[in-house]
């Protein structure tokens, strides 16, 4: 059993069973104890007997004379962090896979702080395995674990940071995929709760373990029927998309384009900054150059981490011992976006009630308006990822090593070589290439945003042509 960036996950009745779920809650049951904690809150998503497993977490953590929390229903991702907040607890356990195929659970640790657990605290999780002690059994004459339902605490606070006003003014339609996940349900209620009377419709919007056939993940490929149901001659229809544990998002034109997470990120920047929110802009080492103009031309500091959501969790969490070093969004490739005002966590239920909300201030449909960011920053965008498999024994390090000494790639220019997370190529003009070697299987990922998608194509089959050639 071993800690990824976000947690622990294997496939459902293999590796993800009951007694390994079972040695895992001991495991963290044991370092909450030994941290000086005492309260542990347990959510769940949509996946075959996640709220079984979600039980049985309970069980050991109660059975060890913790102050055990556990979720009456399925609850997103956002919902059970900000959970951990309100109930003052010293960790959270989500049993999700997030966006990965319905063959698969996981275990996720959240912090104190309603966000990702740091590394280190995986890593002491990953310790106490070494030296488990004995699974106490759960009497439950002795042991209680508490019921508890979140939505309605978690929805003032969503609606806390909207402009509910602005929201009844929006005239198109928006349509919220939930993919069968943790988001099912938690949208509509939100505006419900708002009494907003909106067109807002719904899609794959009941609890389904296996996801209507489809990964649970709002990449494009995932999103191909939903968005033939969007497309349509108004403008201001857009359709939502959410994982599995409705912590990323993904969104639709009424085109049927696929509109992806740096452009969504780029209308969320210039959003928030509209509405007079002010503090540094965190990225992830393969997002868009694009967030980087935007915000220098409004006076932003901008902060690039390696990929993974925990270092912008950790951006936030400095931001609030600091209010000089505060943020005011923080993203990355994958679909995650964290906000200002909230807790330091993904939220693709929130990002997507922003989103209609920037459209719904400024009247114009998500397409214009990062057309409009587009001709300010003088670039267009474009984007794109390969993922390359490779034979056992290909050499990765020797490669990436290479790599640092790049000169040009497709007829252009390297003018900076960029190593913080994998190696990345800064090319004349506007656009990168990034090499990111996969630390546990033979994998390299290749990412590149360029001008226009063909230049982008060219630049990956360059990249691609140029490490098997190693």
């Amino acid at each position: 059993i071993q800690f990824g960036t976000d947690g622990w996950r294997d496939i459902i009745a293999d590796g993800f069973d009951f007694e390994s779920v079972s040695r895992v809650a001991q495991a963290h049951a044991q370092f909450i104890q030994q941290s000086g904690g005492s309260r542990v809150v347990i959510g769940f998503d949509t996946r075959f007997a996640s709220d079984r497993f979600a039980r049985r977490v309970a069980e050991v953590m109660a059975a060890n004379g913790l102050e055990t929390h556990l979720s009456v229903s399925y609850v997103p991702t956002p919902a059970l962090s900000f959970a951990v907040v309100q109930f003052k607890a010293d960790n959270g356990v989500m049993i999700t896979a997030s966006h990965n195929p319905p063959s698969y659970n996981g275990y996720k640790i959240k912090g104190a702080y309603g966000g990702s657990a740091t590394p280190a605290t995986a890593k002491a999780v990953e310790a106490e395995l070494e030296r488990l002690k004995p699974i106490p059994d759960f009497d439950p004459a002795v042991h209680q674990i508490h019921p508890f339902d979140i939505r309605e605490a978690y929805t003032k606070a969503v609606n806390a940071i909207l402009d509910l006003e602005k929201l009844k003014t929006f005239s198109g339609r928006m349509v919220h995929n939930a993919m069968g996940g943790a988001g099912c349900g938690w949208l509509e209620g939100i505006v419900q709760a708002a009494g907003i009377n909106i067109n807002l419709g719904l899609y794959h919007n009941e609890p389904h373990p296996l996801f209507y056939g489809v990964n649970p993940e709002p990449i494009a490929p995932n999103l191909e029927g939903f968005a033939q149901t969007i497309q349509t001659p108004d403008p201001m229809t857009f359709g939502i998309a959410t994982d599995g544990d409705a912590d990323r998002l993904g969104a639709i034109l009424n085109t049927g384009e696929f509109f992806n997470s740096h452009q969504i990120f780029a209308v969320l920047l210039h959003h928030l900054h509209q509405k007079g929110l002010r503090g540094r802009v965190v990225k992830t080492v393969s997002t868009s150059s694009l967030i980087d103009i935007l915000a220098t031309n409004r006076g932003l500091e901008v902060l690039e981490t390696p990929v993974g959501f925990k270092y912008i969790t950790e951006a936030f969490l400095e931001g609030q011992s600091d209010p000089t070093q505060r943020v005011l969004i923080g993203g990355e490739e994958s679909g995650g976006l964290a906000v200002i005002g909230h807790v330091p966590e993904r939220d693709g239920i929130l990002n997507s009630l922003l989103l209609l909300e920037a459209v719904a201030s400024s009247g114009k449909s998500l397409g214009v308006l990062f057309a409009e960011l587009e001709r300010e920053a003088g670039v267009t965008h474009a984007y794109d990822r390969y993922d390359l498999h490779l034979a056992a024994n290909f050499d990765k390090n020797a490669v990436m090593e290479s790599l640092k000494h790049g000169s040009s790639i497709a007829g252009r220019k390297v003018t900076s070589i960029n190593t913080k997370d994998g190696v990345k190529w800064l090319l004349e003009g506007f656009g990168w290439v990034l090499f990111r070697a996969s630390g546990t299987e033979p994998l390299l990922r290749l990412y590149a945003e360029a001008q226009t998608q063909a230049e982008v194509k060219e630049l990956l089959e360059a990249a691609k042509t140029l490490v098997l050639g190693q």
